[in-house]
C-alpha cells in the first residue's frame, strides 16, 4: 500500500493552483471538472508518478471550520520536503510568500511555516 493522493483544503481553487504551481513549482497532473468544481491534483516536478497534492474545496462547514482552527492556532496543514531550505526561504520570500517561521533548526530537521494565502499554513523541511 503507499499513498497516491493527499488532500489539501483550499478557500479558491484557481488562486490555489496558481500559487502552487507557479509559486511554489509543482505541475498540474489532473484538472477535471466536478460540477460546481475541480479534481485538480499537482506533483513534484522531480516526481511526476509520485503522490499528488489534491486541491479539495473547503465548502464544507466541517472542512472550512477545520482550516480555519488550525490556521488561527500556527498549525500547518502540511509539510513539503526541500533540498536546501536556506534557499527555498530566500526564493519564496522574493515570490512575496509571508513567512510565519523563518528557517529554524529543531533537531536533525530545519523548518520554516508560509502563509499559501489559501488558508493554510504549509511547513517546508529539510533534513
Amino acid at each position: 500500500m503507499k499513498i497516491i493522493v493527499t488532500s489539501l483544503f483550499v478557500d479558491d481553487q484557481d488562486k490555489a493552483l496558481g500559487f502552487y504551481s507557479k509559486t511554489l513549482g509543482f505541475v498540474k497532473k489532473h484538472d477535471v471538472p466536478m460540477g460546481e468544481f475541480r479534481w485538480i491534483t499537482l506533483v513534484s516536478p522531480d516526481d511526476p508518478e509520485g503522490t499528488e497534492l489534491l486541491l479539495e474545496p473547503n465548502q464544507h462547514p466541517a472542512a472550512k471550520e477545520y482550516q480555519q482552527k488550525i490556521f488561527s492556532e500556527g498549525i500547518p496543514a502540511t509539510m513539503f520536503g526541500v533540498a536546501d531550505i536556506q534557499a527555498e526561504y530566500k526564493r519564496l520570500r522574493e515570490l512575496g510568500v509571508k513567512f510565519t517561521m523563518e528557517p529554524t533548526t529543531m533537531g536533525e530537521m530545519t523548518l520554516a511555516v508560509f502563509d499559501d494565502t489559501c488558508g493554510n499554513l504549509i511547513q517546508i523541511a529539510q533534513q
